[in-house]
């Protein structure tokens, strides 16, 4: 070996780069998880080196430093996995403070949801008893304002009675005695009423019924029948018969003019029927259920000689 010139020391010396002392060097650990073929898995850390910007030499301190930085970011990103993240010395400093800060904040954000849904339960709790409400209000008005057109669809349709005839097969005037053993004449009657029952209605049938057919003389019943009940459908119409009879009904002061000798009156006799037909419509069960009642009243005179002869009512009857 040769010694070195003053000129070459010279030349070297600004050139060759004077050596720093050795810094440390970091290493990052990071976890991965590596699964084999449905095999347990397995944590292993990878190790990068770091190199400290103070171990770069000083005449490339920006360029080379942001060098190694970058280079050493990739090889580090490169090395990750899937799930994995980047750890710093300061992250692993304060790992245990941020797990408990972390774990009281977490507790903290738990109960003001907890909170905060049973506010919403409670806001939320006060309109669903207002929508119950109002849907059973709403339903009860709905349901009676139908029943109420219901109801008055049903009023204008009144059944028609006419009646027909009244037909007399016997009258019979006699002495007897009533249940005290008063002596007075007594009367026997046998006749038949016949008249038309018809519904209107056109969507709802009728259930018929009608007080006693009362047939009186001078304010005295001398006879009596019963209509049998029925339903009629709507918008239809039958023929009803009713017998009305009296047997030896006492007549007392008001029979002298009509008795005789023979058993029979000579003399016209005047009389009236009255009775009321009651009808019953179940338009809606039994929520709706309007009621037609309907007063007859005839008035007619009797002639003994025309004794099983149908007598016309058509013109003699009043409805009410």
């Amino acid at each position: 070996m040769h010694a070195k010139t003053d000129s070459e020391v010279t030349s070297l010396a600004p050139s060759s780069p004077t050596r720093s002392p050795r810094r440390p060097v970091y290493y990052v650990q990071s976890p991965s998880r590596d699964s084999h073929d449905g095999e347990k898995t397995t944590t292993s850390f990878h190790s990068t080196p770091v190199l400290s910007p103070m171990g770069s030499p000083p005449h490339s301190h920006s360029s080379v430093g942001r060098h190694s930085r970058e280079s050493s970011s990739s090889r580090f990103s490169g090395s990750l996995k899937p799930g994995s993240r980047k750890v710093s010395p300061n992250d692993a400093s304060s790992k245990g403070g941020h797990r408990k800060g972390h774990k009281q904040w977490k507790e903290c954000d738990v109960i003001e949801e907890e909170g905060l849904l049973e506010d919403e339960e409670r806001e939320k709790g006060l309109p669903r008893r207002c929508y119950f409400l109002a849907f059973v209000v709403g339903f009860f008005l709905l349901f009676s304002m139908f029943s109420l057109i219901l109801w008055g669809a049903s009023r204008p349709q009144k059944p028609k009675i006419t009646m027909k005839s009244i037909k007399i097969e016997e009258f019979k005037i006699q002495a007897g005695s009533d249940f005290s053993g008063v002596s007075t004449d007594m009367i026997t009657v046998n006749s038949t009423v016949k008249m038309i029952y018809r519904n209107t209605g056109t969507f709802f049938g009728v259930h018929v019924t009608a007080t006693p057919l009362d047939l009186s003389y001078s304010q005295i019943n001398i006879a009596s029948g019963t209509m049998k009940k029925f339903y009629q459908s709507r918008k239809s119409q039958r023929a009803a018969s009713v017998t009305v009879m009296g047997n030896r009904v006492p007549l007392y002061g008001s029979g002298a003019s009509l008795s005789s000798s023979t058993g029979t009156t000579l003399l016209p006799v005047p009389l009236k029927l009255s009775f009321v037909v009651r009808s019953r419509a179940y338009v809606l069960g039994k929520l709706v259920k309007p009621r037609f009642d309907k007063k007859i009243e005839c008035d007619l005179t009797f002639d003994p000689k025309k004794l099983n002869v149908p007598i016309s009512l058509k013109k003699s009857c009043t409805y009410h």
